[in-house]
């Protein structure tokens, strides 16, 4: 959310539809990542992760060498794969997913 802005009302003036977190306040969903808390959206994206369940969840060993490969890709920035987009721990913590480019 932009600090100072309440993001029902650029949601209401955008068309774009809003969410209430747990917290009760409400969170645009159309924002880009520079409008985004960038703590909050991180805590959002590990609060995912923490949440997955176990049977899908890659064994923490797998997920630790999986980001290891990814820190040493010249691909990896900001957190994100250049080529494909994906948020490299969000792809590296289900057990089934695979990097798109063989590395893992």
């Amino acid at each position: 959310m932009l600090p100072g802005t309440d993001a029902e009302e650029r949601s209401a003036a955008s068309g774009a539809p809003a969410a209430s977190g747990k917290d009760g306040r409400r969170h645009c969903r159309r924002c880009l990542l520079r409008e985004t808390d960038r703590e909050g959206y991180f805590k959002n994206l590990y609060a995912y992760i923490d949440g997955l369940e176990e049977e899908i969840r890659a064994a923490e060993p797998v997920y630790r060498d999986r980001l290891d490969c990814c820190r040493q890709c010249d691909l990896l920035w900001d957190g994100m794969c250049r080529a494909c987009g994906c948020f490299v721990e969000l792809r590296a913590a289900v057990g089934t997913n695979r990097c798109p480019y063989g590395n893992w």
